[in-house]
């Protein structure tokens, strides 16, 4: 483990990581989704050094990290002094989602305050923010005592990390970015983000665990899915929205229930070696009808929340282990399932050795 990887996490290397985004360093740190990649949100240069290290599109807006203020003795947390100097409104639909689910894996877009960096809005005149729940990301920015824009801590486009070691292997050479280990993550997804820039409804920009049915028990809020905006061409551009992303580097296709053996067929050019998931609800495969193919069963989760765990964890560690193909089971429907199902169809698409053999597709 190279030295400047800390395990979970001492006062003191906090401190230093404070420190390093002070000094416009970057600092990769756990939240309750994935590991993000952070730099002080008013610092454009730190910005920047964030876009080159992913290898990310300037064009593309980063989220606005901030932390949970102490409660003490207080029934709710004041959400208002914190989140006002980013946004230029903050509505009473927004206060609700804020109280109801921060901190935790929903971010909200809003119209910006004048003071925001464009480098971190992609240009736009909209800003994402969340405040994580993972008590190390929480432990940072409190004592940073500002904003944190942090996208997924691996080179744009791959599998997001879930874990400090995945971070490790996205960014071997760079011995300057400091990291922090807080485990595993939780949620294994990324946040879901909720559009309320056009201040008329609330609208679904990327699915994730929280779902517009939870929203709705929570709050009363009618969430509107992005084809029942308003006005389409004004949604916001978000983290997450190209449609190839979160992809191994080893082909990935989807199959539908009881059709591995079509999925194969699919694919003649491809060599001999598949990895084929397999929900853990259902018995094995067998080999019948396909002698040419070598394919070797991992069990998954087929509850939508333990599966959205482990998602990022099964495809960077089969991609690491040299299979031809990967298949996976087609989600099943409902919205508990969408964030996944998202993740799935993007990283299929951004699948495979380059781009150019999928871009047709």
């Amino acid at each position: 483990m190279p030295s400047n990887s800390k395990p979970l996490q001492s006062s003191a290397v906090i401190n230093e990581a404070v420190q390093t985004l002070r000094d416009g360093g970057l600092v990769a740190f756990p939240t309750e989704t994935v590991y993000g990649l952070g730099a002080d949100a008013k610092n454009p240069d730190a910005i920047k050094k964030i876009f080159t290290a992913k290898g990310r599109p300037s064009t593309h807006p980063l989220i606005v990290h901030l932390a949970a203020p102490d409660k003490f003795d207080a029934p709710q947390i004041d959400w208002t002094s914190l989140v006002s100097p980013w946004v230029r409104d903050l509505s009473e639909e927004a206060l609700l989602l804020i109280n109801a689910f921060w901190p935790g894996p929903l971010t909200l877009v809003f119209k910006k305050d004048k003071s925001v960096l464009n480098e971190l809005t992609g240009g736009q005149d909209t800003v994402a923010i969340r405040a994580p729940a993972h008590p190390v990301a929480q432990e940072l920015l409190r004592k940073f005592k500002g904003g944190v824009v942090a996208p997924s801590a691996n080179r744009f486009g791959k599998v997001s990390p879930t874990s400090a070691a995945d971070v490790r292997n996205e960014f071997e050479g760079m011995l300057d970015l400091m990291i922090l280990d807080g485990g595993d993550c939780e949620v294994g997804i990324e946040s879901t983000i909720i559009d309320l820039s056009s201040g008329d409804r609330a609208v679904l920009l990327r699915p994730g665990a929280i779902t517009p049915s939870d929203i709705f028990d929570k709050t009363g809020i009618q969430v509107y899915q992005t084809g029942e905006a308003i006005n389409k061409d004004l949604t916001p551009r978000v983290s997450g929205s190209m449609r190839a992303h979160y992809a191994p580097t080893t082909p990935l296709r989807l199959y539908a229930p009881g059709r591995v053996l079509d999925a194969l067929s699919e694919f003649p050019d491809i060599k001999s070696r598949v990895a084929v998931a397999v929900w853990d609800s259902e018995s094995s495969l067998g080999h019948d009808g396909h002698p040419s193919v070598h394919f070797e069963e991992v069990i998954v989760p087929s509850d939508s929340t333990g599966f959205a765990s482990r998602l990022y964890r099964f495809l960077r560690d089969l991609d690491n282990q040299g299979w031809d193909l990967i298949l996976f089971p087609e989600p099943p429907p409902g919205e508990e399932w969408d964030g996944v199902r998202d993740r799935l169809q993007r990283a299929c698409f951004g699948s495979g050795p380059s781009s150019s053999s999928h871009a047709s597709n």
